[in-house]
């Protein structure tokens, strides 16, 4: 039986990347002390991981998802809070035409929207989603949580940081422009209002979801 199709990120090794073998990933990372690598399933979720993600974001985990939960993992999880907004974001490509948007949780009722930006990522999208629903919400002087269903984009938020590895390009200076800020949004703000993870696997997808998988 022919061995499934792998794909190599390299976060720091001799030379980074993304790679298709065993072989050219040994390479790139051989003779690095504390090199960082994982293995992928499929060349998204690879691009993924490379582009906006980071080694600890992945360091230790199975790659692979899981196609259910267990009644009792469902039970543990709950139901979701509807007392909320949700934003996502959307990318034909990656990097590609990127827009995102934030939504009423409980009845959908769009809130914001921005895009199409040239030459973004989706978690880079959803970074900015995360933070113009802050400011939203601050705006607003509301005190609805916030839900996500990116891992990544939670964490960027969090530090303040957003850490994509996109490129600069004539095509998305106005992104980088709103990507610099958002990171001085919350430099220079505080909030109280509570980020929460979307739970896709027991609640289907996010209302703010685009609707193109």
């Amino acid at each position: 039986m022919a061995k499934k199709q792998k794909y190599y990120v390299v976060w720091y090794g001799n030379l980074d990347g993304i790679y298709t073998t065993w072989e050219k990933c040994k390479k790139a990372i051989a003779g690095v002390k504390g090199a960082q690598y994982k293995s992928f399933f499929t060349l998204k979720e690879a691009k993924k991981a490379y582009y906006d993600g980071e080694y600890e974001d992945y360091k230790g985990k199975n790659t692979k998802k899981k196609k259910t939960l267990s009644p009792e993992e469902l039970k543990q999880i709950g139901e979701p809070d509807l007392y909320t907004i949700s934003v996502d974001a959307a990318s034909s490509g990656n990097p590609g035409i990127m827009e995102y948007q934030g939504v009423d949780t409980q009845t959908q009722k769009l809130l914001f929207h921005q895009g199409p930006f040239k030459d973004g990522t989706n978690n880079v999208g959803e970074f900015l989603a995360l933070v113009h629903g802050l400011a939203y919400l601050k705006k607003h002087k509301s005190d609805r949580g916030i839900y996500s269903d990116s891992k990544i984009a939670i964490g960027w938020v969090k530090r303040k940081k957003c850490k994509t590895k996109l490129k600069r390009t004539h095509k998305n200076k106005k992104l980088f422009e709103l990507i610099t800020r958002a990171e001085y949004w919350l430099q220079t703000n505080t909030y109280k209002t509570k980020i929460l993870k979307w739970e896709t696997k027991a609640w289907g997808e996010i209302p703010a979801d685009f609707g193109r998988k």
